[in-house]
């Protein structure tokens, strides 16, 4: 009889098999109610005194040796069942991951496109880097005009095959030439953009910064229009409803002012930044010159209009009291960390 046990437990040894069917077929031959292992320890009675220690210890080799072997193949067809992940256990807790934050020129650039599109301005966009025409010539600054001087130009250099002479736009104003040169009236729109000026770089002035300008042209549009525009745009922007308009020059526009809003006089910052006067220029504006009108085949004894531009670095230096315009170039983490909350 042990001799019998013993090739039972080579049995259960050898036996393999990736059947789920064959494996519990296996167990029930071995461990089930009616298995062999049960009519073996039935007959544990009948055997002799002296082969009873050596007898029991085999039967329970037989029945661990069945019960790893039933637990071993069934883990197995469980781990063919499923593929492991390349990357481990995917229901572990995942590292933080630290969230970015808007660029304090996109919050304001986004923040005046929707208050003029509000009004119905759409967005016109344009190359940056501009041939001369539409930089110049078409705002009315012919070739040897003084008013060129104002502007600081990076030109580029000529190609051999390129008979024009091309620069970085000195402002987005040549957005709205390109505009007008392929729309119609009525013209209601805002060309925001990067430009560039050979300018020294200092904590008010960088050669590299952001602009906003707008222009509306249709029949019978006035001064007060112009007004009323600025007027909603101040409260809109900066809460702010009070606005001077003092007379200024620009080539393009006629006549042509500076915008001003009241800041007030309230804390020690509102007399540093207004230098005492309570008042910030914020933007230049005018009437659309009839030279302009004409330069792109719009009729001035028909249609007018009027133009407004205003830096974006400007005004968000106001809104978040930056005291240094190097600051929104230099993409310093520690800064940028501060618009997390902004949207």
């Amino acid at each position: 009889m042990l001799d019998k046990v013993k090739e039972f437990i080579n049995e259960v040894s050898a036996f393999n098999s990736n059947s789920k069917e064959e494996i519990e077929a296996f167990r029930i031959k071995y461990l089930g109610s009616k298995g062999l292992l049960k009519g073996l320890f039935a007959e544990f009675k009948n055997v002799d005194p002296k082969q009873k220690k050596e007898f029991g210890q085999a039967l329970n080799t037989l029945k661990t040796t069945a019960e790893k072997k039933v637990e071993t193949l069934n883990n197995a067809l469980e781990g063919n069942g499923e593929q492991k992940s390349f990357y481990g256990d995917l229901s572990r807790p995942a590292e933080p991951i630290e969230l970015g934050a808007r660029h304090p020129i996109s919050i304001v650039k986004n923040q005046i496109i929707d208050v003029f599109s509000r009004i119905g301005f759409t967005i016109s966009e344009g190359p940056e880097i501009e041939d001369d025409w539409h930089n110049f010539t078409a705002l009315n600054l012919p070739e040897y005009h003084p008013a060129r001087d104002m502007q600081d130009t990076f030109f580029v250099e000529k190609h051999k095959n390129v008979e024009k002479d091309m620069l970085l736009r000195t402002h987005t104003s040549s957005v709205q030439i390109r505009y007008m040169e392929n729309n119609k009236p009525p013209i209601r729109t805002i060309s925001p953009g990067r430009v560039f000026r050979n300018e020294d770089i200092s904590a008010r002035s960088h050669c590299i910064f952001h602009q906003v300008e707008g222009l509306y042209i249709d029949t019978d549009v006035s001064f007060a229009d112009l007004k009323q525009t600025l007027i909603y745009f101040t409260k809109e922007m900066f809460g702010k409803s009070k606005i001077r308009l003092r007379p200024s020059y620009f080539p393009f526009t006629e006549p042509s002012a500076e915008v001003d809003i009241y800041w007030g006089l309230k804390t020690e910052t509102d007399y540093k930044i207004t230098k005492g006067t309570g008042w910030l220029e914020i933007m230049g504006c005018g009437m659309v010159d009839p030279n302009v009108l004409k330069n792109t085949k719009i009729d001035p004894e028909k249609y007018s209009g009027f133009a407004f531009g205003m830096g974006i670095e400007r005004i968000a230096m106001l809104l978040y009291q930056i005291p240094d315009i190097r600051m929104l170039f230099e993409n310093d983490i520690r800064f940028l960390e501060q618009f997390k909350s902004v949207i």
